[in-house]
């Protein structure tokens, strides 16, 4: 049998056990309806407010950088042992991996993505002499009326 097909068979005989486990689950278990089961869980205390928070959006980006960088340590492996073959080629391949990585490392740092605490000015898309012109009006701004900054 070649290896594709035990392969193939393999993943479909786990699938259909999954699914099949789910079905009779589904089936056999009681239904016991009761509002203590809808309720959100807090470690035993009586829940305060709601369960559903909406969270920043930061800690998404900071979540979303740690997984690209960590899945590029995984790929770090394999490419130690193809770079014991075939030097070159697998040299190259790792700095242009790299060097996308660091693209888009560098855009989110540029943007402001990267700063927990950030300003308009900075989130918005702008040309580089842009954002030092809008850095001094906003300045300005606030100078001539003190009490923008402190609201």
């Amino acid at each position: 049998m070649s290896t594709l097909l035990t392969l193939t068979i393999f993943m479909g005989l786990g699938a259909f056990f999954v699914f099949f486990n789910m079905i009779v689950g589904g089936i056999l278990r009681p239904r016991l309806p009761v509002d203590e089961k809808s309720k959100a869980y807090e470690c035993g205390e009586e829940p305060i407010g709601t369960s559903w928070v909406q969270f920043d959006l930061r800690f998404y980006i900071v979540a979303l950088v740690f997984l690209v960088f960590d899945v590029e340590i995984a790929l770090f492996y394999p490419w130690a042992t193809v770079f014991y073959e075939s030097k070159l080629t697998a040299l190259v391949d790792l700095l242009v991996f790299m060097g996308v990585l660091m693209v888009g490392y560098v855009y989110l740092w540029r943007f402001g993505y990267l700063d927990w605490v950030r300003s308009s000015v900075t989130t918005s898309i702008q040309r580089p002499g842009e954002q030092k012109a809008a850095v001094d009006k906003l300045r300005e701004r606030a100078r001539r009326d003190p009490e923008l900054i402190e609201n």
